[in-house]
């Protein structure tokens, strides 16, 4: 028996191709679903541009099938629109019917009644539970999910006899034939007999072999790794055969911090790029910086506090290594009138090819896949792109640790020669951050 999904309109916001993403099954789209597309489509977010893509998706299967029939699917399956639902019959369930989103779970609700096996598809957490009191089977839209449980790490712990690793130490190489290892992969190569004897080892894929780091407790702008992640990070973010690299970890392990001081070290001491360009997503603050007071910039720095606290940081402590002259602040806002240091509202981003950048994309977190994708594939030739986020601290509601641009680009990219990433899990922030991280 064909199964009929019925899609909510967050899952077509999310990602229009589920439309055309059910086999040979039945697609239902209550009127109500079209009706909100409609309003989404005059935003400029990436919203509105689904939207958008989904409008001319339908219009395109619309050429395919006849008026009323519904519209053919690759695979056998077919997408139908319903409408004129009596509302009034189901009144006793408790939904008020002023809302389009109780509208569109009555529609399912009444198709179940009629005999046909639905499935319902939301992001909307709440909906799913409203659709389970129906007694209406619910899902998620799976299909950019991954298994956050088992998300690739960057690095593993592998365990050596004192023999092997001393070879290690003077040979510079340690031989990974008939091991399983991503490029850029970390290895903490530890002594069985004296788990205090450790090295860190860099996966070289075109030898076969891993190496020791190249910028082992190294200072990037006055900034020293204060754990073996930091010190994998700073590989990853001061190597130019790395372009793509991705730092995930709870608050206060660095992430951030580190992939600033790296891009400056990029871009003030080794002349390796022209600029860095910092942004982040606008997620909680709920709307565009359009609607914030002031000058582009000013409105960037309402939501770039976290950003100038690290540039803070960061030339407060070359200011102390160095004995800069000049204020903290009067150094960071030289480096922003000479366009070393550029902060960008995501929105600005769409449509450009940045090349002979450092990127820093902070909170990625809360981007979709899509954006993510939107995102990397602004870089032009000489860029180098940093994702950094915390899965566990998600503001997007339609959004989880599995189903997030993030999370989802390092499932995709591990593999690729030019794609590093780390997973932090210890904080370096404060004892009390720590603190706060692990038990609140």
């Amino acid at each position: 028996m064909k199964k009929t999904f019925v899609l909510d309109t967050n899952v077509i916001l999310h990602n229009p191709e589920s439309l055309v993403s059910f086999s040979d099954n039945t697609v239902l789209l209550p009127i109500e679903v079209l009706e909100e597309l409609d309003k989404f489509k005059r935003d400029h977010d990436e919203k509105g541009r689904n939207a958008r893509v989904a409008i001319r998706m339908l219009d395109e299967l619309r050429l395919k099938g006849a008026p009323g029939e519904g519209f053919p699917l690759e695979g056998g399956g077919v997408l139908k629109i319903t409408t004129g639902v009596d509302y009034d019959k189901v009144s006793g369930l408790g939904l008020a019917t002023s809302l389009a989103d109780n509208r569109i779970l009555i529609t399912a609700y009444t198709l179940q009644e009629k005999g046909e096996q639905v499935i319902f598809v939301s992001k909307d957490i709440n909906a799913r539970i409203k659709a389970d009191a129906l007694g209406i089977k619910s899902v998620d839209f799976e299909k950019q999910k991954i298994d956050f449980d088992r998300l690739y790490q960057g690095w593993r712990t592998v365990e050596v006899d004192k023999e092997q690793l001393d070879a290690f130490y003077s040979k510079k190489e340690f031989s990974a034939e008939g091991m399983d290892f991503f490029p850029n992969e970390f290895a903490l190569f530890v002594d069985r007999t004296n788990p205090k004897h450790t090295a860190i080892g860099r996966f070289k894929e075109d030898f076969r072999i891993l190496m020791p780091l190249i910028f082992n407790k190294m200072s990037v702008m006055s900034i020293r790794p204060r754990n073996k992640e930091q010190a994998m990070a700073i590989e990853l973010l001061l190597n130019n055969d790395v372009n793509l690299v991705t730092l995930v970890g709870q608050a206060g392990t660095g992430k951030t911090l580190l992939a600033i001081a790296a891009g400056l070290q990029k871009v003030l001491k080794d002349k390796s790029f022209e600029r860095i360009l910092i942004s982040r997503p606008v997620v909680p603050l709920g709307r565009d910086i359009g609607y914030l007071p002031g000058t582009k910039q000013e409105k960037l720095e309402s939501w770039m506090g976290p950003i100038f606290d690290n540039l803070e940081y960061i030339f407060n402590a070359e200011k102390k290594d160095r004995t800069i002259k000049g204020t903290t602040k009067s150094q960071i806002e030289k480096c922003m009138r000479e366009e070393i240091i550029e902060l960008e509202a995501m929105t600005f981003m769409r449509g450009r090819s940045i090349p002979d950048s450092f990127i820093v994309i902070d909170e990625a977190q809360n981007l979709t896949p899509h954006e993510v994708k939107t995102i990397i594939s602004r870089s032009g030739n000489g860029t180098k792109m940093v994702l950094t986020g915390d899965p566990y601290q998600i503001d997007n509601p339609y959004l989880d640790p599995s189903s997030n641009g993030l999370t989802y680009c390092v499932e995709k990219m591990k593999g690729q020669k030019m794609f590093g990433h780390i997973t932090m899990t210890r904080s370096e922030r404060s004892e009390l951050a720590s603190m706060a991280a692990e038990l609140l």
